[in-house]
């Protein structure tokens, strides 16, 4: 168990878009997640028959370990409510498997490339074991409340 507040703590998500079981270590460059393939988990709404989950789950399973990141700093600098963030874009996003497994137990990691105020660029990896299920390279946005504003008015009208 890991020394972590509950990852909702430095999410914005809720369930049943919260997709990760715990934070086990950050930094000032790296977050480790971790999250379980199982009918009972976070992943349960998006299980198939097999108990599986798509592999390009992974690609928003990544962005939220970023986010986690994200909200990890934020709440380090005393912010009450956590940030939006957006998921820009991926390069090299590569799967070794169609599905992750039921059962399987993953462990997201992701590695800050760079950064400026608003933008940031990750490295992210889904291991199982010593096995590499998944990688990305992935960009980020930070949101400003008024842009937040004014997109879901837009998307509203």
């Amino acid at each position: 168990m890991s020394s972590f507040r509950p990852v909702r703590h430095y999410l914005p998500h809720r369930a049943p878009m919260l997709l990760l079981d715990e934070l086990l270590a950050v930094d000032d460059d790296t977050c480790h997640c971790r999250v379980t393939v199982s009918r009972a988990g976070v992943l349960a709404p998006f299980v198939n028959a097999d108990g599986a989950v798509p592999a390009w789950f992974g690609l928003e399973i990544m962005a939220q370990a970023v986010a986690v990141w994200s909200g990890w700093h934020q709440r380090r600098e005393g912010a009450q409510d956590i940030a939006l963030g957006m998921l820009l874009g991926s390069r090299q996003f590569t799967t070794e498997v169609s599905v992750f497994a039921a059962g399987a137990v993953l462990d997201v990691r992701v590695t800050l490339l760079a950064r400026d105020e608003r933008i940031g660029g990750f490295d992210a990896d889904i291991h199982q074991g010593a096995a590499l299920l998944a990688h990305a390279r992935l960009t980020t946005c930070q949101l400003a409340t008024h842009e937040l504003t004014a997109l879901f008015e837009r998307g509203s009208g």
